[in-house]
């Protein structure tokens, strides 16, 4: 074979390869395709409740809150800002820890037992030094921060 047919060959078996991996998985080619897309969480398709995650007034202005439900993250939700979303019936645990973590506090976490058509609203506060998640009847209206 001679060099240019040869350097053809690997630009067109290359080009190939990238129409071939296509645009859907320009996660794993972020040079190629430009940053990812975020992908919203999949909403449940059977029975669901809605889960609202809101701030205290007064949790502090330059704290953050890690969210988790069932040990995968949902949200960081900062200052005048709230998480929700929709999950699916049955149980699930709900984990906050607030950030930056410069005393070294333990998550706390909550165990929902989610009935569909249902809402549920917890307040992140303080109880003394440590974050709790109290039920909540009231939903102070702030921007999602999952959007």
């Amino acid at each position: 074979m001679k060099a240019p047919f040869r350097k053809w060959l690997v630009g067109t078996s290359i080009l190939c390869a990238i129409f071939v991996v296509g645009a859907d998985n320009a996660q794993a080619f972020p040079r190629l395709f430009g940053k990812p897309k975020p992908r919203p969480s999949p909403t449940p398709s059977g029975p669901a409740g809605r889960v609202i995650v809101q701030r205290a007034p007064n949790f502090g202005t330059d704290l953050s809150i890690r969210l988790l439900i069932d040990g995968k993250k949902v949200a960081e939700i900062p200052r005048n800002q709230h998480y929700g979303g929709v999950l699916a019936a049955g149980r699930h645990v709900v984990t906050a820890l607030a950030l930056p973590n410069t005393q070294s506090r333990r998550p706390t976490s909550i165990v929902v037992q989610i009935k569909a058509g249902k809402v549920y609203i917890f307040t992140a506060t303080w109880d003394s030094d440590r974050l709790v998640l109290r039920p909540s009847d009231y939903y102070s209206p702030t921007t999602r921060v999952n959007r």
